[in-house]
C-alpha cells in the first residue's frame, strides 16, 4: 500500500503538496493562498483500497518477465510479447488503437515480478511524476493544474489517484452530494468484447493526488488511459494528447471520448443520456449537473455526469 501524508493548508510558501511522496516537488501558487478555501485530503501518489474494493490495488497478482536486460525486448520479453510494446525509447505513449476494431489495446508494464532492471523502456506510470506541477485557483473553476516546464506529445503527467471503492459506495456517495459539492469520483469502464465489462470506480476527495485538481475541458490536452502495473485494478493514467506549452492548464475530459476510440469509457454523460434515462418530472438538478466554464468551443455545457451509478 502506498504511503499517504496529509496537507497542511498552513504550509510554507515552499513546502511541497505531496510531502516528499513524489519524485517532484508538486507546489501551490503562493499568490493564490487564501483565493479560495483549500480542501483538506491525505494525499497518496497511488490507488488505495476504500470501501467495496474487491482487490487491494497494491497486491502483486500479475505474472513477471524473466527478461536479464537494461530494458526489455519484444522478441524474448514475455510481458512485451503477451500485452504489446506500449512505450516508445523516450516512454513516450505509442499508438494503440487497433485499426479493425477500433479498440484500444490495453496497457500492461512490467512489474515487481520482472527480472528487467528498473530503467526498462515499459516501466513508465510505475515511476510517478517526472514533471513540474503547479495547483493554483482558476478564474471560475476552482482549483486547477499548471504545467511548469514543456510537455512532449504521449509523455505520462499523472495518475488520477484516489480510493477504489466499489459501485454501490460510489452511488451513496454521489447520491449524498449536493448541487454545491464538487464531484470526484471517476467510474472507468473496460469493454473486453462479448458483453465483458470491468468497472473501476476511483474517488479522491479524502485520499487523492495532484490529480484530483485537474480541471475538465471539452477540448483537453490530456486524456485518460487505464495501465495495470501489479494487478488487474488499473492505474488511471493521464497522458498529453498533444505537446503542451510551460505555464498551460492541464485539462483531460471526464466523459473520456476526446481522442479516445478505446475500451474505456469514463463517465458516460451526454446531454442526451441524460434526457433519454431520468426519471419524469426529474430535473438536471437533482441530477446533480454541474455547468462547464471551460471556455472551449465545442462546450457541452455541462460537466459529465454517469447517470447509470445513480440509478443503479
Amino acid at each position: 500500500m502506498a504511503l499517504t501524508g496529509a496537507w497542511d493548508v498552513s504550509c510554507s510558501d515552499d513546502q511541497d503538496l505531496s510531502n516528499g511522496l513524489e519524485n517532484v516537488v508538486v507546489v501551490i501558487d503562493s499568490s493564490d493562498v487564501g483565493k479560495g478555501a483549500f480542501p483538506n485530503f491525505q494525499y497518496t501518489p497511488e490507488n488505495v483500497p476504500g470501501p467495496g474494493c474487491s482487490s487491494d490495488p497494491s497486491e502483486i497478482t500479475l505474472p513477471g518477465c524473466q527478461c536479464h536486460l537494461q530494458s526489455c525486448q519484444s522478441e524474448q520479453c514475455q510481458c512485451l510479447q503477451r500485452y504489446g510494446p506500449a512505450y516508445d525509447g523516450q516512454h513516450r505513449l505509442l499508438e494503440r488503437r487497433d485499426k479493425e476494431s477500433h479498440y484500444s489495446r490495453p496497457v500492461f508494464e512490467c512489474n515487481a515480478l520482472c527480472d528487467c532492471s528498473e530503467d526498462c523502456s515499459n516501466r513508465v506510470v510505475q515511476k510517478g511524476v517526472s514533471l513540474r506541477l503547479l495547483v493554483f485557483h482558476t478564474k471560475d473553476r476552482g482549483w486547477g493544474v499548471r504545467t511548469m516546464e514543456a510537455i512532449p506529445r504521449g509523455s505520462f503527467v499523472c495518475e488520477y489517484a484516489g480510493e477504489v471503492i466499489g459501485l454501490e459506495e460510489a452511488r451513496l456517495r454521489q447520491l449524498s452530494q449536493g448541487p454545491e459539492d464538487m464531484n470526484y469520483i471517476i467510474a472507468v469502464r473496460e469493454y473486453a468484447g462479448e458483453g465483458k465489462v470491468r468497472e473501476t470506480f476511483v474517488d479522491p476527495f479524502a485520499r487523492g493526488n495532484v490529480g484530483r485538481f485537474i480541471n475538465h475541458s471539452c477540448q483537453p490536452n490530456l486524456f485518460m488511459v487505464p495501465v495495470r502495473v501489479h494487478s488487474m485494478v488499473p492505474r488511471l493514467s493521464l497522458f498529453s494528447v498533444q505537446d503542451i506549452d510551460p505555464d498551460e492548464e492541464l485539462t483531460f475530459d471526464y466523459s473520456g471520448t476526446y481522442n479516445n476510440n478505446h475500451t474505456t469509457k469514463i463517465l458516460s454523460s451526454e446531454q442526451s443520456l441524460v434526457s433519454e434515462q431520468r426519471d419524469p418530472g426529474e430535473s438536471i438538478d437533482s441530477l446533480q449537473r454541474k455547468p462547464c466554464y471551460c471556455g472551449a468551443l465545442n462546450c457541452t455545457g455541462y460537466l459529465p455526469l454517469d447517470i447509470t451509478v445513480l440509478h443503479s
